[in-house]
Parts: C-alpha cells; sequence; structure tokens
C-alpha cells in the first residue's frame, strides 16, 4: 500500500502513495499480529520484563553485531526482496510490509547456518537477536530502494514510453530514458541524505520524546520472540509453512507461463464474471501474488480498493463513455489522455492528491503540536539533548528501559560525522545531479537540500507518532514546487520528476532509520550497528535494484504500456502530476476538471468524517487512497486481494491462533514464490524462449468467424 510502506515500508495504506508504502504505506498490520502471537508464551513466562529473559546473555560489542554472515544473508535476501517489490511497484503500485518475512528468512538462514557449524565445531560467534535486528535493517534498506528509487513513479515516469502516453508539449525536453549508469549515480548522491540528517536527533526521539513508532517496536517484539525457546519453535514452523507456499506459488507462475503465448493469453485473462465484466477489468486473474497482499492487507483496505473499482469501472467510466463525441472526440484512442483515459487518471490524481493534502496537514498538526507539548513539559532551563549529549537514565524508568537507554547511549554517532556525511554529500549531489538532469539546476537542489532536513525531521516526528510516512506526498510537493519554478519551456516536468525524487529518498530513509533506531533500542543493538547496517544496505539497493529494474525493462517490451503484464501506472499518475505543476489544467478533456474537483473535495470530506465519527465507526468508510488505485488500473487485483482477505477470515473464524501465527508466513510464501518466478520468466524472455500454448478465451460469436478463418 503507496512500501511499499512502501519500503515503502512503511505506510498508513498499501500503495506508492505512502511510505507504511501505507500499508501507504501505516501501522504495521502484518507485524502486529504475528507479535501478538510470538509473544503469549514469553509474556506467560515473564509479564514484567522482556530483557530479564535475555539477562544472562552478553550483549555482543557494536563491531561484533556487524558479521560477514549477516551482511551475506542480507545481500541474498535482499536481491530476493527487490524482485517481489520491483514486480509490485509494476503492476499496481500497492506493496505491503515485507518485515515480517525480512526477519523471519534471516531468522531461518543465519540459525541453519550456525547450527551447522556447531555441529562441525567451527562456530565461533553464536546468532543474536542483535545480529538478527542487523539483517532485518539491511534486508528492508535494500528492498526498499526499490520503492523510493521511483522505478514504478517518478523515474519511469521521465522515460519516453510514459511521455508518448502523456502528449504534452516539449515532450522531447522532458525526456530520459532508463540508463543503468545514471540509474545508479543518481541514486547513490541522493540515498543518503536522510541517513545523516535524523543521526543528531535520535535522542530525542527515542529517549526523551519516547516515540512509539509501532512498526519498528512490532518488529523489534518479534525479533525478542524468536530468540526465545518457544518463538524459535513456532519459527521453525513457520518457516516451513512460508516454504510450502512458496513452492506453490513458484510452481503455479511456472505452469501458467505455458499458456501465454500472445497478447490477451493465459489465466491472467480469464473472463470469471463474464466476457463484458473483462471488458471493464472485472476478473480474477489466479494471481497468487495479490491474494497473499490480501491477507496481509486490513480488511479496510481491500474492501476500499474493490468499491473503488465499482464506482469507477461499474459506474463511471461506462456512463462517461455513453458520451464519446461530447465530452471527448469519438476517434479517440482508448489510450489518449485527451479521451476517456484522461478522466481515469486525472481524477485518480485528484483522490490521491486530496487525500494526502487532508493527511499531511493532518500529521503535521499533530507532529507540532507533540513538538510543543514535549518541549512544554521539559523541566525549566533544560536544553534539548543533540548528538552524543546524554542525561542521566531517570529512576521511574521500567527495569526494560533502564537497561535499553544506558546501552543506546552508550554507542554515541559523533555530532561531526552527521554533520560533515550531510555537507560532503550534499556537495557532491549537487554538483553531480545537474549532469544527470540539466533542467535541475544547481540552485534547485540547494534550496532542496536546505528544506530537506526539516522536512525529514517532520516526517521522522510524524511517523513516530502515527507510523505514516508521507514521502511520496512531500515529493509530490517538490513536483510542483521545481516543475512550475523551472517552467514548460526549461524542461519543468522532468526537473519537477527528479526533484521529486531528490525529496523522496531524503524524507523516507530518514522515517526508515528512525524506525530501525526504535527497534535497536528494544532489541539492544547498538545505535551504530544500526546506522551502519542501514548505510550498506542502502548501498547495496542502490546496485541491486537497478539492476534489478533494468532486467525487466530489456525482458518485457510492453513494460508501462496500459493493459500490459507490467503497465507501471504510478510512472504515467506521477508524470501528469508533474505536467498539471508545468501546464495547468488546459489540456484535460470537457468537465474533467469539474468532476477532479469534486473527488479531490470528496477526498477531503471522506477522511474528515472518518476522523469525526471515531475508530469504531471509521472501520466502515472506506479510504480514498485506496478507492483511487482501481480508477485507473481495474478491479482484477482488488478481487484478488478481498480473496485473500476472505480466507483469512474463515481461517481466523476456524482456528484464530493458527491464522493468528501462520496466516502472514503463509501470504508471504505466496507473495516470494511469484515474485520470484519473474526471475526465470525475465531470463527466458532474454534468451528468446517463448511459451508454447496462447490460451485466449472467445465469444461465441467470435469463435465461429475464427474457425470458419482457420476452415473455410
Amino acid at each position: 500500500m503507496d512500501r511499499s510502506n512502501s519500503t515503502n515500508r512503511r505506510e498508513p495504506y498499501p500503495s506508492n502513495e505512502y511510505s507504511t508504502n501505507n500499508t501507504n504505506s501505516r501501522v504495521d498490520f502484518l507485524t502486529k499480529k504475528t507479535n501478538e502471537s510470538h509473544l503469549e508464551p514469553e509474556e506467560e513466562e515473564c509479564t514484567q520484563s522482556v530483557e530479564r529473559i535475555f539477562e544472562s546473555k552478553e550483549v555482543p560489542t557494536w563491531q561484533s553485531q556487524l558479521t560477514f554472515r549477516a551482511f551475506f544473508v542480507s545481500f541474498i535476501l535482499g536481491i530476493l526482496f527487490t524482485f517481489i517489490v520491483m514486480k509490485l511497484n509494476l503492476t499496481t503500485g500497492i506493496i505491503p510490509s515485507l518485515n515480517v518475512s525480512a526477519g523471519l528468512l534471516g531468522f531461518f538462514f543465519v540459525k541453519t547456518w550456525t547450527k551447522f557449524l556447531e555441529k562441525s565445531g567451527w562456530l565461533k560467534q553464536p546468532f543474536t537477536r542483535q545480529e538478527n535486528t542487523v539483517i532485518q535493517t539491511c534486508v528492508v534498506a535494500t528492498s526498499g530502494i526499490a520503492f523510493s528509487g521511483g522505478f514504478g513513479s517518478y523515474l519511469f515516469g521521465m522515460s519516453e514510453v510514459i511521455a508518448k502516453q502523456s502528449n504534452e508539449d516539449n515532450a522531447a525536453d522532458n525526456i530520459k530514458n532508463p540508463s543503468l549508469g545514471w540509474m545508479i549515480s543518481f541514486l547513490f548522491v541522493v540515498s543518503f541524505l536522510g541517513l545523516f540528517s535524523v543521526v543528531p536527533l535520535r535522542k530525542i526521539m527515542i529517549i526523551d520524546f519516547k516515540l512509539i513508532y509501532p512498526s519498528g517496536t512490532a518488529t523489534a517484539h518479534l525479533i525478542n520472540s524468536f530468540h526465545t525457546p518457544q518463538g524459535a519453535k513456532l519459527a521453525k514452523k513457520q518457516v516451513k509453512a512460508l516454504g510450502k507456499f512458496f513452492s506453490f506459488s513458484f510452481l503455479w507462475g511456472f505452469f501458467q507461463w505455458f499458456f501465454t503465448a500472445g497478447d490477451g493469453c493465459g489465466f491472467v485473462n480469464f473472463p470469471t464474471f463474464g466476457l463484458k465484466a473483462y471488458e471493464n477489468r472485472f476478473y480474477f486473474d489466479f494471481s497468487a501474488t495479490y491474494v497473499g497482499v490480501g491477507m496481509i492487507c486490513p480488511y479496510l483496505i481491500n474492501i476500499s480498493l474493490l468499491v473503488g473499482a465499482i464506482l469507477s469501472w461499474g459506474i463511471m467510466w461506462p456512463l462517461i463513455q455513453d458520451r464519446k463525441g461530447h465530452w471527448y472526440p469519438a476517434n479517440q484512442s482508448a489510450s489518449s489522455l485527451h479521451g476517456i483515459q484522461g478522466y481515469r487518471v486525472f481524477i485518480a490524481i485528484a483522490m490521491i492528491l486530496g487525500d494526502g493534502l487532508y493527511n499531511f496537514c493532518k500529521v503535521l498538526g499533530r507532529t507540532l503540536y507533540g513538538i510543543y507539548f514535549q518541549i512544554r513539559e521539559k523541566r525549566a532551563g533544560s536544553v534539548l539533548p543533540v548528538g552524543a549529549r546524554g542525561s542521566p537514565t531517570e529512576p521511574s524508568l521500567s527495569y526494560d528501559d533502564q537497561i535499553r537507554t544506558e546501552l543506546f547511549l552508550k554507542d554515541q554517532i559523533p555530532m561531526w560525522v552527521a554533520i560533515a556525511g550531510y555537507v560532503s554529500i550534499a556537495i557532491v549531489s549537487t554538483v553531480t545531479l545537474p549532469h544527470i538532469f540539466h533542467q535541475l539546476k544547481w540552485y534547485y537542489i540547494v534550496v532542496i537540500y536546505i528544506f530537506a532536513p526539516i522536512l525529514a525531521f517532520c516526517n521522522a516526528y510524524g511517523c513516530g507518532l502515527t507510523d505514516w510516512s508521507l514521502a511520496s506526498t512531500y515529493g509530490k510537493l517538490a513536483i510542483f514546487t521545481i516543475g512550475a519554478w523551472a517552467g514548460a519551456a526549461h524542461g519543468g516536468v522532468l526537473a519537477g520528476l527528479a526533484a521529486c525524487g531528490v525529496m523522496m529518498n531524503i524524507v523516507s530513509t530518514a522515517s526508515d532509520l528512525t524506525q530501525d533506531f526504535k527497534t535497536g533500542y528494544m532489541t539492544l543493538a547498538s545505535p551504530r550497528s544500526m546506522f551502519i547496517s542501514q548505510i550498506i544496505g542502502t548501498a547495496m539497493g542502490c546496485v541491486i535494484s537497478p539492476c534489478v529494474f533494468w532486467l525487466f525493462y530489456k525482458a518485457f517490451h510492453d513494460l508501462g504500456i496500459p493493459g500490459s503484464e507490467y503497465p507501471a501506472p504510478y510512472a504515467l499518475v506521477y508524470r501528469n502530476m508533474s505536467i498539471l505543476g508545468v501546464e495547468g489544467f488546459s489540456a484535460l478533456p470537457k468537465n474533467c476538471l469539474t468532476l477532479c474537483y469534486v473527488f479531490f473535495l470528496g477526498a477531503i470530506a471522506i477522511n474528515a468524517l472518518r476522523d469525526a465519527v471515531g475508530k469504531n465507526k471509521a472501520k466502515y468508510i472506506p479510504l480514498p487512497m485506496a478507492m483511487a488505485i482501481p480508477f485507473y488500473l481495474g478491479s482484477y487485483f482488488a478481487i484478488d486481494m478481498c480473496l485473500g482477505s476472505l480466507i483469512l477470515f474463515i481461517w481466523t473464524k476456524i482456528d484464530k491462533v493458527k491464522a493468528d501465527a501462520f496466516g502472514p508466513a503463509v501470504a508471504s510464501g505466496l507473495i516470494c514464490g511469484d515474485g520470484i518466478w519473474t526471475l526465470p520468466s525475465s531470463i527466458l524472455a532474454l534468451a528468446g524462449v517463448n511459451p508454447p500454448i496462447c490460451m485466449k478465451f472467445l465469444s461465441r460469436k467470435d469463435n465461429i468467424r475464427v474457425d470458419g478463418f482457420i476452415n473455410p
């Protein structure tokens, strides 16, 4: 939900539009469910203190937490999860949290490694929860670049494939086709700034303000539970369940491949509810990935997607198509933004912007109020403790918090490292980026970097309060401001998209790092090991993600084309946001602007209503962001996800304990198996090996015509 929490990995809804990605991105529902099921045995053992369970175990030094095996496993899992996130990015943009999968698989692989070495007599260092935290942090940082790198949004939106669908003026000045060299260079100069921007404020966030960071807290509970006897037994069973469904999902993807020899072939085009419904994109496409995503995402997300699909493809688009020739030219192609496609794209954008604006204002308001309240509560004469300055452990703290605070303050990251790192990278970036994008002038970048630390702090603080990372909202702010500043005559569209990338990477990595600091705080992992793990994971992601995208780009020649296997819907959405920022509303079809106003205000009104009625009633009101996604794509993936919700709902009714314990593992297996199948399918496509069979569905009338043509 706009990782893709989304990572996009922590978003309030599951989409590219927030980085919860909302699941957009996001209280991490998956981690919470697993955490609850894991912690019951430990809570029976010790209801007062988690740290007393680990009292007999020595905490390793920060250097000992950074092991070769940890980064080797992180590298392998990073590649695995990058393929998964990339596939989700390029299909629907809905990215669930993969924290549980990363933590679980990291635990399994290293535990297996150490058990083998122990039997051989070669084990020198046991596997600890601190090392497990390093692995989880590194893996999520690596795969998170697949979201924040914009391969399904702003970065691919610069390409000629997407530009041809937009039909804007001065298109030639606003095109930059993907290339491995500039993509890797771009990510390296923009992906580390956010890490250095929040390092000096980590003590304020974690110790002084005691921010919750729900996803980071839940992940820490999960890792702590793995390293108790009961948790280790459950983790072993969960890995077995994940492996079974991984194998099923992978083999199912392999089986489906045999029937996809042409366009519109295979199970993914099965007209489940009839051909008329299929024409309006209502069908079940047998995707194991999105059934698994549906099992992870909250019920409300999936129902909101289905409501949005029915409203758009079931009601609005057929009514607008009946006005063909009046509202837009009758001879306009279905993919033209001057025709029906314009209504689909721009109304979806209006809902996304309305939802984003409301949540931005709400989270910013809560952030400012929270800061004011925290400062007011400080004792007279106290100073905000930044950098290495600390205060004695408060006597009122619990035993757990006393131990955690002491160790958290022990391994400090010097202030000069943060300042020197930020300034150095900012200088290199300011010099380098105009050579990659000549439309993005150096003074645009300087302005972004002046305001970026403030916005990164606001995003990290808001994420600690609400678990919502509004990285993509800050990115849209950069699109409109820098795009309008550059102007249409000077490549404003591409300048806006590039500025979006700079801003998104800074604020996204900042909130991710503070989440990881919270996880490290609760598992006694050193802040230094967390910071270094995040840097190494980010560096791996800056290479792995462009290479994986490049594989998709070369293997699937219809990448980014509407109706293809990988339509990359948010690439067109982001490009058209940039066009709106530069050129205004003149190119919109008739009455489209009026409808955009209605849905923009409607999204704000629905969000306000949800907040006004309270949590108990709000769970019955759809989420505008989730409703907007199928406006452009159709309902097929929403049907998959609702099926996943139905499976989990029935399972919960039959056996809630097992559903809570094994549901996330089953869902992760379905997602991982189907996601990994994209690697061999891409290699087959690059090698020119095509499927042998085309399974296509025709009406009786068309079938008679085909038979007559084949057998005259």
